[in-house]
């Protein structure tokens, strides 16, 4: 075959002159052809029917020049006519062509041609961007099952401790480097920390005061305030699928000392210094409004969601102790006071475990006789979880370390327990050394591990589904 022999391709009256040697290199179709013995593969031209011109154009272009051009009018063009002709290179390519505004019709598309690594890549670019997609009218009218398949790949990773922190004199057996560390990740495995990302948002640093939570996997970190006491109202969000930070609406109000809860894919910005007020943020419509207050605006107050509800327990109104249990339901946007509370509480860490919700740390006051707590309350500075069931309304105390702070940490649900940086108070260290420990939710023990390797304040400890590949 002489490498410049051209054929005629014939279509709808019109032909194209093309190299035979390209065609064959290119196309799965015309590598048969010609390689079948048949009569078709002796004759210079080849009649084609039932493609659209300008597919053909843009895929003969491809197969002259190794270039095409991706434009979404005339995606379907494309694909149809690669998909026909074989053209397997041109399907590869559009794999990293996947953008916000094609990647639904480019995974339609794919259904209809069953373009299989087109699909995945179009499902995993879906994922990686979900709340971006979810701002999308075609993303909105995808089947259900398709879009719940995107919001589950984002869990897909591995479940994975991660520390966020103005960290200092840190000691991992890593490079030196430029830039300190600012997040670091705990592999279990090894039992040990790592680095993560160095691309803490520059206005986040010297941050305090601000409220964190985790939505579909993205970590959302909103308000607080600088060393200027300047309260802010910025909402920073760090999506673990790209490893990199955006800045999403910030809030109505600047506030600082706040709880950030996420509730049934919804963010709830909870009171803040002085404020009573909440904020609901929808990645829908990446805007935060104003919803029902809360009956008093409290301080040192915890919070956390507990079965589709909002629970609030403790702190300080401006007149008195708050020592009602209150509740707020997202669907009839209405707070009532859902139980008074055996004991006073501040300052403590709140998360939950299906009915059960569990305090980290902070003070405890007993308030009467007829309540009966494990051990009496305290109020010196020591690591204590407590258990509130919402369905029996029992309180149990039920682990304490008399040597570790149980003020100013930092904790999160991660498999089987509650995962705590805390301080030993044993110690004559400084502030700012932390200790890593676990309260096992199942056995009720302690596991301590060996010390965290920085020393650091203003740290967050969270669980996120990390990428098997970083």
């Amino acid at each position: 075959m002489s490498s410049d022999q051209v054929i005629a391709i014939v279509m709808d009256d019109k032909i194209y002159e093309v190299n035979k040697k390209k065609l064959i290199e290119k196309s799965d179709y015309f590598r048969a052809l010609y390689s079948s013995g048949m009569k078709e593969s002796t004759e210079d031209s080849v009649q084609l029917q039932g493609l659209s011109v300008p597919g053909l154009e843009l895929v003969l272009e491809f197969i002259n020049t190794s270039k095409v051009q991706i434009v979404n009018e005339t995606l379907e063009d494309l694909i149809e006519t690669a998909s026909f002709l074989q053209v397997t290179s041109i399907l590869k390519l559009l794999t990293s062509e996947i953008r916000l505004d094609n990647c639904v019709e480019l995974y339609s598309l794919s259904e209809v041609y069953g373009t299989h690594d087109l699909h995945n890549a179009c499902l995993k670019y879906m994922s990686c961007y979900y709340h971006p997609m979810l701002k999308r009218p075609e993303f909105i009218s995808l089947p259900s099952a398709v879009r719940n398949q995107v919001k589950e790949m984002r869990m897909k990773g591995t479940a994975t401790l991660v520390a966020i922190g103005d960290f200092s004199c840190l000691s991992l057996d890593v490079p030196d480097q430029d830039e300190p560390w600012s997040m670091l990740r705990y592999g279990e495995v090894e039992q040990r920390w790592k680095p993560l990302a160095n691309n803490l948002p520059p206005d986040m640093t010297n941050v305090r005061g601000y409220g964190s939570a985790i939505l579909d996997n993205y970590l959302f970190i909103v308000g607080g305030y600088r060393m200027t006491s300047q309260e802010i109202s910025a909402v920073h969000c760090y999506n673990p699928c790209r490893n990199e930070w955006n800045q999403v609406a910030p809030l109505n109000q600047k506030r600082s000392n706040l709880k950030l809860l996420a509730v049934e894919g919804k963010l709830y910005a909870v009171g803040g210094q002085c404020l009573g007020t909440v904020e609901c943020y929808s990645p829908e419509q990446d805007w935060w409004t104003c919803v029902s207050s809360m009956p008093d605006p409290l301080a040192e107050f915890s919070a956390c969601e507990c079965q589709g509800m909002i629970y609030v327990m403790g702190g300080y109104t401006a007149r008195e102790r708050n020592t009602n249990i209150l509740r707020y339901c997202p669907t009839s946007d209405a707070w009532v006071v859902f139980r008074p509370c055996p004991v006073h509480i501040r300052k403590q860490q709140m998360l939950s475990v299906e009915d059960t919700i569990f305090l980290v740390g902070g003070y405890t006051h007993e308030l009467e006789d007829g309540w009966q707590l494990r051990r009496p309350s305290q109020t010196e500075d020591m690591l204590t979880v407590q258990s509130y069931n919402v369905t029996t309304s029992e309180w149990i105390h039920l682990k304490e370390n008399t040597s570790k702070s149980g003020l100013n940490l930092t904790c999160t649900l991660h498999n089987d327990g509650i995962y705590i940086m805390s301080r030993d108070v044993s110690l004559p260290t400084s502030l700012e050394h932390r200790v890593f420990l676990k309260y096992n939710i199942f056995s009720d023990a302690w596991e301590a591990f060996r010390r965290f390797p920085a020393l650091g304040q203003n740290m967050l400890l969270c669980s996120l589904y990390l990428p098997n590949v970083l």
